[in-house]
C-alpha cells in the first residue's frame, strides 16, 4: 500500500453514473452534467450534487422540478462538452445537437438521446452540501437502444464504463426482506 493523498479519496468511491439534468427557468432549456448522483433507498427518490455555481441552480430551485438523463458511452464527449460550458451564454441542446421530448409531469425536457430519463421534482435541497433530493414521477426508457453502457466518472477526469453484468438476483431476494 502506498499513501493516497486524503483530497483524492473520492476518486476511490463513486455513487453512480454520469447524468444529464435538465431545468427549464425563465423560459429557457438547460442541460448540465452530474457526475454524482445517487439512489436513496428502494424508491424513485434521488439525490445529485450541484450548487450556486451552476447556472442550472436557479431554475431547480425555482420551478423545483427536473430531468435526470441518463447518457451512454457512445455520449461520452457529449457529455464533457455538456459540462465544460455554461447555459448562460450557450444553449447546450443547440450546440450539442440533442433533442428536446416533452415531458409529462414537468416543464424541463427529456433528451431523446439518452437512454433513461426520469422526471423529478424537487423533495428537499440541502444548501450546506449542494445536495438536491429529487423524487421521481415518471420514468423512461428506451429498450431498442443498441447502446447500454453507462458512464462513471473517477474525479479526475477520466471515466468507467459498464463491463459485464453479474447476476445474483436470486441469491439476493431470498436474503431481502418482505416487500422490497
Amino acid at each position: 500500500m502506498e499513501i493516497l493523498p486524503l483530497g483524492k479519496a473520492f476518486t476511490l468511491i463513486e455513487p453512480g453514473p454520469v447524468t444529464l439534468v435538465t431545468t427549464r427557468g425563465a423560459g429557457k432549456d438547460n442541460v448540465m452534467t452530474i457526475t454524482w448522483t445517487m439512489v436513496l433507498d428502494f424508491s424513485p427518490r434521488f439525490a445529485i450534487a450541484t450548487g450556486p455555481w451552476n447556472h442550472s441552480w436557479t431554475a431547480l430551485c425555482d420551478t423545483r422540478e427536473c430531468v435526470i438523463a441518463i447518457p451512454t458511452v457512445d455520449l461520452i464527449d457529449t457529455v464533457v462538452g455538456i459540462g465544460t460550458c455554461s447555459g448562460a451564454d450557450t444553449d447546450k441542446f443547440d450546440r450539442f445537437g440533442l433533442t428536446r421530448v416533452e415531458a409529462s409531469r414537468v416543464g424541463a425536457p427529456l433528451i431523446r438521446q439518452c437512454l433513461a430519463n426520469v422526471e423529478c421534482r424537487v423533495a428537499d435541497i440541502v444548501r450546506s452540501h449542494g445536495i438536491v433530493v429529487l423524487e421521481g414521477l415518471a420514468a423512461w426508457i428506451d429498450r431498442a437502444r443498441k447502446e447500454r453502457r453507462t458512464l462513471h466518472a473517477v474525479g479526475d477526469g477520466t471515466f468507467i464504463v459498464d463491463g459485464d453484468r453479474l447476476d445474483r438476483s436470486q441469491m439476493m431476494r431470498s436474503k431481502l426482506p418482505q416487500g422490497i
